[in-house]
């Protein structure tokens, strides 16, 4: 494996919460009012120090998407997804758009996030926003 060329964030940032690499700003927070199985996620415009698995469709609350799963460049751990493409046009803003699992990062302050004890519909997205 070669070197790792990390970006780092300045301000209020999102890190992995297994080894604190940056992930997005606060101020790139699009909605807080989406969901995935363990509780709570958060729509971001622009997040850096991530990979991308292969794509998929998945079949979410608010209808059918392309996706990619997002992984820590650092620590390889999973941290959320990437919308690829919507199928139904009211869904077409998030294309190109970041999810981060709220239980899988540290937030600004260096809190954790516990995951929620109800179950949800895996593969679950956002409310309207």
């Amino acid at each position: 494996m070669g070197r790792l060329f990390l970006i780092s964030l300045e301000g209020n940032f999102y890190s992995c919460k297994h080894c604190q690499t940056h992930f997005a700003l606060a101020d790139h927070i699009i909605s807080k009012s989406f969901h995935c199985r363990h509780g709570k996620a958060y729509l971001f415009d622009k997040v850096v120090n991530v990979t991308v698995g292969e794509k998929e469709e998945r079949m979410m609350i608010t209808g059918l998407h392309t996706v990619v799963d997002i992984f820590c460049v650092a620590c390889g751990s999973i941290v959320g997804w990437k919308y690829e493409s919507a199928y139904e046009k009211t869904q077409q803003y998030k294309e190109g758009k970041f999810i981060l699992e709220r239980f899988k990062v540290l937030g600004p302050d260096g809190s954790l996030y516990l995951a929620a004890q109800e179950p949800n519909v895996a593969g679950s997205d956002g409310d309207d926003v």
